[in-house]
């Protein structure tokens, strides 16, 4: 009999390789204190709403969740100012890529994004048979004219992670304006914004505004996952001309956003205190970071971001599982094409002095 074989695009994907969590580093290392700076969620954990929330929404589990997503939507769309059905929940921020791979590549359509970038671009490209074309980074960040001239009759979509994961680099509104004056209406931009919230640079572009003056060929998108602290809850949204979202809602499950997600990402919504609490936690434990590394002599990108790209050298595996022993869990770069770099979620501060501690021992133990 025949053998039966998986789809092609299957055999192009390397899996997605999520950072270590915290009960397997227990139990292989038998520790019981453990922290994970390998993830980039929020240490401060869920706002006390969005956990109210979630207790006042649990005896209605038997329902299915609303399908539309429609109070959700509604106070995304008062949130940024547009009208509902700009608006698209998803999965996390990776389920609303894989909606856009699945409606808009056929088989052999080229997508465009830079090397060392998010890797589920390349994952929901490959399951629908596409063709990931990948330009250089320029100085850990996006090269948006290399994109630009990588731009051919097959290209279909473009991921822009801005910032970038895992670099942390931002490309500027005066590259970004170049750019899109370069793309062909034909072509989608994908705006990927998961870490926006901690951004404070004035270069920062506005991808909204392309949206809002009625270009049909941009989505940003967002999560709740990073600054908002439900990562463990999955939902993310696309902002886009209702157009280009459409074909989304014809490709995607019958109820893609559970109901507990929801209702954390409306109370997630409304909690300003808590989003100021945490950007003003993560500016700090930034600018301590950036002081270590500096005495430890380790260079690093400049972030935009809940964590910080550090370059560690040929040992950058072994000072990884260094950590690990230690009980701190920090990102390998491997999988990103950065073999000597790690990459380190801010801490609040005891993490961050215990993530430094550590470090120094090992790269007093082993070298680098």
């Amino acid at each position: 009999m025949p053998t039966l074989k998986p789809q092609s695009g299957l055999s192009a994907i390397k899996p997605y390789v999520p950072g270590k969590p915290i009960e397997e580093v227990q139990r292989e290392y038998g520790l019981t204190d453990v922290i994970k700076l390998a993830s980039n969620e929020n240490p401060l954990g869920p706002s006390p709403r969005v956990l109210a929330a979630i207790q006042a929404a649990l005896p209605q589990l038997n329902f299915y969740p609303d399908a539309q997503a429609y109070r959700l939507c509604r106070a995304i769309a008062a949130h940024h100012g547009v009208q509902p059905d700009m608006v698209r929940v998803g999965n996390g921020a990776d389920g609303l890529i894989r909606e856009l791979c699945t409606s808009y590549l056929d088989d052999g359509d080229e997508v465009i994004t830079s090397a060392s970038s998010f890797p589920v671009y390349d994952i929901s490209t490959a399951v629908m048979r596409g063709r990931m074309v990948k330009t250089p980074l320029v100085a850990l960040s996006f090269y948006l004219r290399a994109i630009a001239t990588a731009i051919t009759a097959r290209t279909k979509l473009i991921f822009i992670c801005n910032p970038n994961n895992p670099t942390g680099t931002i490309v500027t509104a005066a590259e970004v304006a170049e750019f899109m004056a370069a793309v062909p209406d034909r072509v989608l931009v994908v705006f990927d914004e998961a870490y926006f919230e901690f951004v404070d640079s004035p270069d920062y572009p506005d991808s909204l505004a392309l949206i809002r003056a009625g270009r049909k060929n941009v989505i940003m998108l967002r999560t709740f996952s990073k600054a908002f602290g439900v990562a463990g809850i999955r939902i993310g949204y696309g902002i886009a001309q209702p157009e280009l979202l459409a074909p989304l809602r014809a490709a995607t499950e019958s109820f893609p956003v559970n109901n507990l997600a929801q209702v954390a990402g409306l109370a997630a919504l409304e909690d300003a205190e808590f989003m100021r609490r945490t950007v003003e936690v993560n500016r700090a434990g930034r600018q301590y970071l950036y002081g270590e590394f500096d005495r430890l002599g380790l260079r690093y990108a400049t972030s935009h971001t809940n964590f910080i790209l550090v370059e560690i050298g040929p040992r950058a595996r072994d000072v990884f599982q260094k950590l690990l022993e230690r009980g701190v869990i920090v990102r390998p770069c491997n999988g990103y094409d950065l073999p000597d770099y790690l990459r380190i979620t801010v801490g609040v501060q005891a993490q961050n002095a215990r993530l430094i501690a550590a470090l120094e021992d090992v790269l007093r133990t082993i070298g680098r």
